[in-house]
């Protein structure tokens, strides 16, 4: 499997068509024409489209067939009055969307875990991915216990001191309530020298949730690109998934071309369905 290019993926999954489809006007028949089953549930981390309304978040997801999201303060901002989270909510899920989740969060102080956690109640939330300080992480299992809301712990890779890699999620969590797990970042994996396909296997009984994207190289100063343009062996890491039979959310984070993540976006969604396609 690791040695199929990705141009044949495109060519035999008509991955390419996806693409072009979405980027010349977003054709409202693409969900009936075009649709890839997928083996795994496909997701939008809202970091992707940082610069854009809540409205054009939604349109954007239900135009890539993103049908699971989790949004960032950006678009739903801890702030928010109780009334003002309500709406914002059932508008999302109005239009058909799973809100599954919202983070990146950081938790620093004990105000912020608790804040967190009501923040994540009032909006029905299943999960947080977060960043808990480690001394919080006490406080971080109480609230879980008291809400059976999922916490999903993020790597941030080269230069991180908190959590730059699965393994140092994981040691700090493997004793802790079982609902409190990693949500991997394979770009931050891949730059830290890691192979991403070996931490979700490795991790695959707390993996929890997946930003997936894609990196020039595997040091500090590498940089996220379209997926399959990059250095991550992406068919390995998916078929890592689909062996340890993984439930939860796949969500992309496509951090380049913040002004213009359209095209880039659907690129790399085309080519994760190309490739589970011939799974």
């Amino acid at each position: 499997m690791s040695t199929i290019t990705r141009k044949e993926f495109l060519q035999r999954s008509g991955a390419g068509v996806l693409g072009s489809t979405l980027l010349s006007g977003f054709s409202p028949s693409l969900a009936s024409s075009n649709a890839v089953q997928d083996k795994l549930n496909l997701g939008m981390a809202s970091y992707t489209l940082r610069k854009f309304t809540l409205d054009e978040v939604i349109a954007i997801c239900k135009k890539l067939e993103l049908k699971h999201v989790a949004l960032k303060d950006f678009h739903l901002p801890l702030s928010l009055t109780q009334e003002q989270l309500k709406a914002r909510v059932a508008q999302v899920r109005e239009a058909g969307l799973d809100l599954y989740g919202g983070g990146v969060i950081y938790m620093k102080t004990e105000d912020e875990v608790s804040k967190a956690f009501d923040y994540a109640r009032q909006a029905g939330f299943k999960m947080i991915v977060g960043v808990p300080s480690h001394n919080l992480l006490s406080l971080a299992e109480q609230k879980v216990k008291e809400t059976n809301i999922m916490l999903a712990i993020h790597n941030h890779g080269p230069g991180d001191e908190v959590y730059p890699s699965p393994e140092s999620v994981y040691e700090k969590i493997k004793d802790l309530d079982n609902r409190i797990g990693l949500c991997i970042d394979i770009g931050h994996t891949q730059r830290i020298g890691q192979d991403p396909a070996k931490m979700a296997a490795k991790y695959a009984n707390r993996l929890y949730d997946i930003h997936i994207k894609d990196v020039t190289g595997s040091t500090g100063k590498d940089t996220p690109l379209e997926i399959g343009r990059g250095v991550i062996n992406i068919p390995a890491f998916l078929k890592a998934l689909v062996k340890a039979k993984y439930k939860h959310v796949v969500s992309l984070e496509y951090e380049k071309d913040g002004d213009d993540p359209v095209p880039g976006s659907a690129e790399s969604v085309g080519y994760i369905r190309g490739v589970l396609k011939v799974l």
